[in-house]
């Protein structure tokens, strides 16, 4: 009975090590590509949120700008045309 317990034990320990290795091994796998991640991003031209917000409000204000020219314009057109 006692070498039962004692061989139940070893593989209780060996199985709780076995765990922590493939803890560390998923965490090691997950660090790795992370950083691979990161490092194919920043060899892209990808733009922040930030950028492409701040470019898309500039892009709005001057379309915004473009109507009202265009219909100033069109007023000064239409009042030479007398």
């Amino acid at each position: 009975m006692q070498t039962q317990n004692k061989l139940l034990e070893d593989i209780s320990k060996v199985m709780t090590n076995a765990m922590g290795v493939a803890q560390g091994a998923k965490t090691e796998a997950e660090t790795a590509l992370k950083s691979w991640m990161d490092r194919w991003l920043a060899d892209r031209d990808f733009v922040s949120r930030e950028e492409f917000d701040a470019v898309r409000l500039m892009a709005q204000k001057a379309r915004e700008e473009n109507v009202a020219l265009a219909a100033r314009l069109d007023a000064l057109e239409t009042t030479g045309d007398d």
